[in-house]
């Protein structure tokens, strides 16, 4: 194999289009759903969620980050055979650590949900959700293995699938469990999720067996000795473990939050309905816009992580630094309009979204958490970006520790500000806000010392920001004109999208050199 790292853009591409068009589907199946379920079904549904998203992320967090790395390390150095070797380690460790997992939940979900989620409605949906883990965790080591050979098409296909299916399948269950009870409606979505990822991992294992002649093709010219399972093994948990424990931290954050924020609110002197109301708007929609962002944040970490560590392997640290800087960038690129845009049009993204399935009254205390929490979106993306680099540069431990400081100062400001009478749930974005700012900041500190770059100010952060700034500016007087309707917001959102692009290249944040190599990654996606 040619011992080049390949375009980091071109994996950006392929992956961030399919993340938005993917959270844009997922939509699709978040709005529907707010009309099929109330704010008590989406309480029980997002009650589930965290639990299965931290078991999850548990079992399957850092293998596949591992095997990423290692078989791109493996690759680099002209060794497919014990690239090979890592991939089946970390698929038979995926699958026993995800059975173990989907075993805990089975046996536990009844003290889960009377004790810990206090909501004794969602056992059905602890129950429907179990299984998944366990396919999520096989499928993840597939995706690893492809990533590691810097093909991102095969995770963006089985990305598609599971949104898609949920629509197809999620919905139609949500909806013949709704005509009985929300719980049983909570509980049919949570299944039609359990029966979409096993068709991913379907699609995900028939093309492994008819790309395994193609993989076999790649010439052994490394002299390394072969490692065993044993060594592989052990190789691997030396990487997922702090990997692993970093990306438990925010789930477990939101795991706490699913416990402590009604509690602390009820505490602050509201209702219980009405507190299991206010965290149903924040999670369940909220938080849900604020991702669909973040898949652009996904896309730059798995596409950059192995780059950097295929560079690594040949110690190339010009490559090291040029990949570092082209993914800087482009988080700032990505986080800072996304930030600003979504802060701006909060209310007119609602009222898109959900204007007849909520009252204008959830709308507007949606839309003023979302003008906060869009701050998020900038940070978490350069955090992602930074963590990526992190890992790529074998310095996997740092962002577990960044995460951790992080997280505490959250759960501290969560339980002050929320528990305070007239701040409640407003207090959630700026915890985030607190957690991610600090994480990021200390990464970025890290990062510039052992890949000894300087934190390029004009090329990460001046140039995008103007641009942003400039977009803000036409989409808030495009917004002061106009009427309040699905398609004037469609129109505020293209005007910005227009306007941002047209100002970052003008102000040279966004390059020739990166125009070229985003359109080589559609290319390579089509």
């Amino acid at each position: 194999m040619a011992k080049s790292t390949k375009s980091v853009l071109g994996g950006m591409t392929i992956l961030g289009v399919t993340g938005i068009v993917c959270k844009l589907i997922g939509m699709l199946f978040n709005v529907p759903l707010a009309f099929l379920l109330d704010n008590t079904g989406m309480g029980i549904y997002q009650g589930v969620y965290p639990t299965y998203n931290m078991l999850l992320t548990i079992s399957s967090a850092g293998l596949p980050v591992a095997v990423s790395r290692m078989v791109a390390h493996s690759l680099a150095k002209d060794d497919p055979r014990n690239a090979r070797g890592a991939f089946r380690a970390a698929l038979s460790l995926l699958a026993a650590v995800g059975c173990v997992c989907t075993i805990v939940m089975l046996v536990f979900s009844r003290t889960l949900a009377n004790d810990m989620v206090k909501q004794p409605d969602s056992l059905r949906g602890f129950w429907a959700i179990a299984p998944c883990i366990t396919v999520v965790c096989v499928l993840s080591a597939f995706r690893g293995f492809m990533q590691g050979q810097q093909d991102m098409v095969p995770t963006a296909v089985s990305q598609l699938i599971e949104q898609g299916g949920k629509v197809l399948v999620s919905l139609p269950l949500a909806y013949l469990g709704s005509r009985r009870s929300q719980a049983e409606g909570a509980a049919g979505a949570l299944l039609g999720i359990t029966i979409v990822e096993a068709l991913a991992l379907g699609y995900m294992c028939v093309l492994y067996l008819m790309r395994r002649k193609r993989f076999a093709q790649y010439e052994q010219l490394s002299r390394d000795p072969e490692r065993g399972w044993r060594a592989q093994t052990r190789e691997l948990m030396r990487i997922a473990v702090p990997i692993t424990i970093g990306s438990c931290i925010v789930p477990l954050a939101q795991f706490v939050d699913s416990i402590m924020l009604v509690g602390r609110m009820v505490s602050s002197g509201l209702a219980q309905e009405e507190a299991q109301s206010l965290y149903g708007l924040f999670y369940g929609l909220v938080i849900r816009l604020i991702n669909i962002p973040t898949a652009l944040a996904l896309s730059i970490s798995m596409s950059l992580m192995p780059a950097i560590a295929a560079a690594k392997a040949l110690e190339d640290h010009v490559a090291i630094r040029h990949e570092t800087n082209t993914g800087m960038r482009f988080a700032f690129l990505i986080g800072l309009p996304a930030s600003i845009g979504m802060s701006v049009l909060a209310e007119p993204i609602f009222h898109f979204f959900y204007a007849g399935a909520r009252t204008a009254e959830e709308i507007h205390v949606a839309a003023s958490l979302l003008q906060v929490s869009a701050l998020t979106v900038v940070l978490f993306t350069t955090v992602q970006a930074t963590s990526a680099v992190l890992q790529g540069i074998h310095r996997q431990r740092i962002p577990m520790y960044t995460l951790v400081i992080g997280v505490a100062l959250k759960i501290l400001l969560n339980y002050v500000l929320v528990g305070t009478p007239g701040v409640n749930i407003h207090g959630g974005p700026i915890a985030s806000i607190v957690c991610y700012g600090t994480s990021m900041v200390l990464n970025i500190i890290f990062m510039c010392k052992y890949t000894k770059m300087r934190f390029n100010w004009i090329d990460w952060v001046l140039r995008p920001g103007a641009a942003a700034l400039i977009m803000g500016a036409v989409v808030f007087a495009l917004r002061s004109v106009l009427p309040l309707n699905r398609l004037t917001t469609i129109l505020e959102i293209a005007v910005g999208v227009a306007v941002y692009v047209g100002a970052a290249i003008a102000l040279k944040a966004l390059k020739k050199d990166d125009l070229t190599a985003l359109r080589r990654g559609r290319k390579a996606k089509a």
